[in-house]
């Protein structure tokens, strides 16, 4: 053929259908579904194939999987094509448009762009390219050609292709459809007018650039400005999720398919199956003398027409009739394969659930194993980290301790804050409850030494900022550090120090006096605050109340804790989205724009532990699905899918506003997950584990000993100048009740290299 034809195949799906088989991190494609190599793989192995001539073979991919796919195609060369990475999905308009660049770029205009995804059965690669070549001519013509599957019964997973007119070969389209009822699909069926959409495209570069620039110049501009920043490594091509995160996420169907004119459809000459469902793949498969398809470690007695697949584990299966059944070494899926186009539902109840089991997949040869991590937990806060602080982290010229150190470990020249101050009196106090032999007593006298003799205002309130030597640098009175401050105070009384009964009583007073909103409706900021409103000095208020109600059992405390659980209800909790809002105005309505919209994943997590604790105390058992439904929340719209860990902020929608990542909110969601967990409901076990690994992997492991990197980028880089004293309260707590939580379980495997996940093939971690 005299035809410069570029391939492009599209990698970025994950094909929830066909959980738990196929997860985010490891989605379809990847996956040995017929015995015969993965389907990426036998996806590149077909565009090879021309017999006529050669294609140059790109992949369009998301970066988090690019570890996988190089691993697939290494072996097998792409004919001078290159992986190019997405950092997030931007549906399939974006993918097109970005193949038509590359292709314009290398290739010219006039080159024809054949896109295919990764991850559909075709019987012969010589009856596929006999199909395209069909193709080619009205592609060069400027026709956008499609590829359509005689349908063989009424499918109602597939889209659907409409014909102007009947027959084999180039015929001219009349519309698309989506995927229909049964009734519908019936009717396409008799009609011989209607065919499955294969998925697959093929068009001149030009033809698209032009189609894009008519019905969606948005799609087009945002796309080729992400394209010209692109970045190059050995490894592919990165495109940089700055400017590719503009691109409207849209499929090339609603974009362009179902807007444009002369577009022409060549009917398939090869048999194809999209592989999308059990029931598919039951199909697909090598079935036995009894229309079953087994895969893995499977004893079936007395089954027929099922398809049964284990991994990890023997799985036995008697007297079944057209069921699915999946075993994974953490999930099992039954169904009647006539409703595994439900698969879906399933799955996305899971991530409304929080649940992780959607997203990574469990090891085959490990066992998750609740407490894997006490050793390496242990070893980090008693003979790193808390020695380091509490000797480095100390200020013993001039009182109380540093607000940061350096990566050498050396003190940084900060002003010093005085929630930074309680925070570290806290630290102490809790290391020494939970088993602590080092100078916790000593520490927690020297903390609040300092802080009642440069600290304290007139009033009886507490300072904002004291410079190094103790000056008063902000005298501001602040809700958020006199929380701080009261919570230092309640485990310092704990702990058995003398005096801070009194100072949190005089606390309490001025709160009461000064902060206390007049309109009994929570607390100001500062003294006669009347700006915006803010959430966060109410929980932290919370906390410190539930605190002195442990210490002294005073229902009081229980009381206080109350007032700022109803505002939890009214005001700050949206039932619709199950997200906690930031900023209000006066009557707590939440404030106008982003500000309004601004949710933080780490205090999802800090509520839903701290809501548990009430509960428990008060008896209001309501409030632990108020819990759930925050951590649910955090989890399927406030992680990182390259790294899996926390954003800074994200949007009620769920969109992101801040892409960093700090090391304070992967805390909390361990204790969240702890108190979660220990109130009943879903196995909380391994993602408690999970989240521990992954602190230890992005935070921890690459510091030096006893710091950690604070700020972590999008991709996985940090961002850290220092070591922020304000976090390792954070660090303390969470790890300490991680021990408490896992105390007396046996670690039945030697312990991990420190940079080593444990307990997820998470491969998105090398981004």
């Amino acid at each position: 053929m005299a035809h410069r034809v570029v391939s492009f195949v599209m990698s970025g799906g994950v094909g929830s259908r066909l959980w738990p088989l196929s997860r985010e991190d490891n989605p379809k494609q990847f996956h040995d579904l017929s015995g015969d190599g993965s389907m990426l793989a036998k996806t590149v192995r077909r565009l090879k194939a021309w017999p006529h001539s050669e294609t140059p073979i790109y992949l369009i991919a998301s970066e988090r999987h690019a570890e996988r796919v190089i691993s697939d195609i290494s072996p097998l060369g792409l004919n001078g094509g290159k992986p190019i990475f997405e950092p997030l999905g931007r549906n399939t308009a974006a993918a097109v448009a970005i193949a038509t660049l590359q292709t314009i770029s290398e290739y010219g205009s006039d080159a024809l762009v054949l896109v295919v995804p990764s991850d559909h059965e075709i019987s012969t690669e010589t009856q596929f390219w006999q199909t395209v070549e069909a193709g080619m001519p009205a592609a060069d013509s400027g026709s956008i050609v499609v590829f359509g599957i005689k349908p063989t019964h009424p499918e109602t997973g597939y889209g659907y292709i409409e014909v102007a007119a009947t027959g084999d070969g180039v015929a001219a389209v009349s519309r698309f459809v989506e995927k229909p009822n049964i009734e519908t699909a019936q009717g396409y069926l008799s009609s011989g007018r209607f065919y499955w959409n294969a998925g697959i495209f093929l068009f001149r570069a030009d033809t698209m650039r032009k189609a894009l620039l008519e019905f969606q110049p948005e799609i087009w501009d945002t796309a080729q400005r992400a394209f010209r920043t692109m970045r190059a490594d050995v490894a592919g091509l990165y495109l940089p999720q700055r400017f590719y995160s503009a691109v409207p996420s849209t499929s090339i169907d609603y974009a362009v398919m179902e807007h444009a004119q002369g577009i022409e459809m060549v009917t398939a000459s090869f048999r194809w199956n999209d592989l999308g469902s059990w029931q598919s793949l039951l199909e697909a498969g090598p079935a036995d003398c009894d229309g079953n398809v087994v895969m893995g470690d499977v004893v079936a007695m007395d089954c027929d027409s099922s398809y049964l697949r284990s991994q990890g584990r023997l799985l036995a299966v008697i007297g079944m009739k057209d069921v699915a059944v999946v075993a994974t070494p953490d999930a099992i899926f039954v169904a009647p394969v006539s409703h595994s186009q439900n698969v879906k539902k399933v799955v996305e109840q899971l991530e409304k659930s929080g649940r992780l089991e959607t997203k990574f997949t469990a090891l085959e040869d490990r066992v998750i194993i609740s407490g894997s991590w006490r050793k390496r937990v242990e070893h980090w806060l008693f003979n790193e980290t808390l020695p380091l602080w509490s000797t480095a982290g100390v200020d013993n010229l001039h009182g109380g301790f540093h607000e940061a150190l350096g990566f050498d470990a050396r003190p940084l020249s900060k002003p010093k804050r005085m929630r930074t101050m309680a925070r570290q009196i806290y630290a102490f106090a809790v290391a020494k409850e939970l088993g602590w032999t080092g100078s916790a007593d000593k520490l927690i006298d020297h903390g609040i030494d300092f802080i009642a003799k440069y600290g304290r205002t007139d009033r009886g309130g507490w300072v904002r900022t004291l410079n190094s030597n103790g000056s008063v640098a902000d005298p501001v009175e602040d809700a958020y550090d006199h929380s701080c401050v009261l919570l230092a105070l309640a485990h310092a009384f704990r702990c058995g120090h003398q005096g801070a009964l009194q100072l949190a009583q005089e606390t309490f007073l001025f709160i009461d006096s000064h902060l206390e909103d007049g309109s009994l409706n929570g607390f100001l900021e500062t003294p006669g605050w009347s700006g915006v409103r803010s959430s966060n000095p109410h929980m932290h208020m919370l906390e410190s109340f539930l605190a002195w109600h442990a210490a002294t059992g005073d229902r009081a405390y229980l009381r206080r804790a109350a007032r700022v659980i109803d505002l939890f209800r009214c005001h700050f909790f949206d039932q619709e989205s199950w997200t906690l809002g930031e900023y209000f105005d006066a009557d707590w309505v939440p404030v106008a724009g982003d500000r309004g919209q601004w949710t933080e994943p780490g205090h999802h997590f800090e509520w839903a532990s701290l809501l548990v604790d009430f509960a428990r105390a008060s008896g209001q058992k309501d409030l632990a699905e108020y819990a759930r439904k925050l951590y649910s929340s955090a989890v399927a719209a406030g992680l990182n899918r390259a790294t899996g860990l926390a954003y800074a902020a994200v949007s009620r929608r769920g969109m992101p506003l801040d892409r960093l990542s700090r090391s304070w909110p992967q805390c909390e969601a361990i204790k969240a997950a702890i108190a979660l967990d220990e109130i009943g409901g879903p196995d909380l076990k391994p993602e408690i584990e999970a989240r521990v690994a992954r602190l230890f992997r992005w935070h921890i492991d690459p510091a030096p000993l006893g710091l950690w990197v604070d700020r972590i980028d999008e991709r996985g880089r940090s961002l850290a100048t220092e070591v922020p004293a304000s976090i390792f309260y954070h660090l303390v707590t969470a790890l300490m009740q991680y021990l408490d939580k896992t105390e007396g379980q046996v670690e039945p495997f030697p312990l991990p290299s420190p940079k080593e996940d444990t307990l997820f093939r998470n491969r998105a971690s090398a981004g």
